[in-house]
């Protein structure tokens, strides 16, 4: 029988010096994010920050008063608010606190008290009584005092975010005339589109935030003035600040206005822990979804998702940039047309319509600086999104 033939065909691999340099690249891009992922973090809440405020600094130059102006006025605003909210929280929480220190033994002998009373929960009395209530606030206390440098520095990177926010602001324009710079013209329209729907989405966000933030105040407030509570308004403007913070934002809330409750009476702080944790149900299964669903276009899945995901990678920052990034992220998706594997749609009246808009928008930046296309496009984008709503509203 004849020998079988041998296959000899040998494969190469040829790499490109092209494709070196992209792969390089992109090493180096990671490297330096890992380096410097702190600045990065600070650039995007500046990037959120005057997202938020730029709506109004631009309704206020809409009405005579120059930029510098109105973001003098804006920013004294926020110094004036902050200051008062500051007054109004910090000094009376400091001196609950302190007087919950010193109530804490004689609630722990009442609540073994009431717990001996039944034969059911003889053996928490006797485990209330064993925890060791002193070395715990003395721990405590300890802790308190090694987290003063990290509230320092937070405080530092809070002011440097504030200042950051304020170039942005002062500067807008001359900031998106250099990236339309950047950009290739084919795209300004597509970017015009993109940081339109962004400042759209981090107005709802902020929205948002607000609307929880003030139903969980509102809700401490009464529920803490039914049972007499001290310092209730302190307590409630406490809970809606904590409120931002996704996660730990409810145990932040309630473990305070417990422990206050607790000087009224064992009976007010188990009515007050049962009702906030309630609410705390309702808030993350009902309202947030609700309320996050329609103003950033995310499922209630993608939205505990994307909180998971963000408190894990980077933390408290990272839970509350976690939603407006996944809606940037999936917004940007669709604006640049892109195609996902399990989407067979068919697009061509939407890319008709934005060849249409790109031929216009040719037209008339024909011959224009960067700055002045990029606000041809801004105007441009924002008359089709006009005309968009006006045909969908009845």
């Amino acid at each position: 029988m004849p020998a079988p033939v041998q296959d000899k065909t040998v494969v190469r691999f040829e790499i490109t010096p092209r494709s070196i340099v992209w792969v390089l690249a992109t090493i180096a891009v990671v490297w330096l994010f890992l380096q410097l992922h702190a600045i990065v973090l600070l650039l995007v809440v500046a990037l959120v920050f005057a997202g938020t405020f730029n709506p109004l600094v631009e309704w206020l130059e809409g009405r005579g008063m120059r930029r510098i102006y109105a973001l003098t006025v804006l920013f004294v605003a926020l110094l004036l608010v902050t200051s008062v909210l500051i007054i109004f929280t910090v000094p009376p929480l400091l001196e609950q606190l302190a007087q919950i220190v010193r109530d804490a033994p004689s609630h722990r002998d009442q609540l073994i008290v009431v717990l001996q009373q039944r034969e059911f929960t003889a053996p928490l009395a006797r485990a209330v009584q064993n925890a060791g209530l002193e070395q715990g606030l003395a721990h405590l206390e300890a802790g308190l005092m090694g987290y003063m440098p990290r509230v320092v520095t937070g405080l530092g990177w809070a002011v440097t975010t504030l200042f950051l926010t304020f170039y942005l602001l002062a500067d807008g324009k001359r900031t998106q005339g250099a990236l339309y710079a950047v950009v290739p013209r084919d795209y300004h329209m597509r970017l015009a589109r993109i940081l339109q729907n962004l400042e759209a989405i981090v107005g709802g966000y902020m929205r948002g935030q607000l609307i929880t933030s003030v139903a969980i105040g509102v809700f401490t407030f009464v529920l803490l003035a039914l049972f007499h509570v001290p310092n209730a308004l302190s307590l409630a403007l406490l809970a809606a600040l904590v409120d931002v913070i996704p996660l730990i934002g409810g145990l932040l809330a309630t473990t305070p206005a417990v422990l206050s409750a607790l000087s009224v009476g064992v009976p007010a702080g188990i009515v007050v822990l049962v009702a906030l944790c309630i609410y705390q149900e309702f808030e993350n299964r009902v309202l947030i979804p609700r309320v996050y669903e329609h103003t950033l276009r995310l499922s209630p899945s993608t939205i505990v998702l994307a909180l998971l995901a963000g408190g894990i990678l980077q933390g408290v920052i990272g839970a509350l940039l976690a939603l407006p990034i996944a809606a940037g992220l999936q917004m940007t998706l669709q604006e640049l047309r892109v195609e996902m594997p399990g989407d067979d749609s068919d697009d061509r009246p939407a890319l008709a319509k934005d060849a249409k808009t790109e031929a216009t928008y040719e037209r008339m930046s024909a011959g224009a600086t960067p700055p002045e296309a990029g606000q041809i496009a801004r105007n441009l984008a924002h008359d089709i999104r006009e005309e968009e709503t006006a045909e969908v509203a009845p």
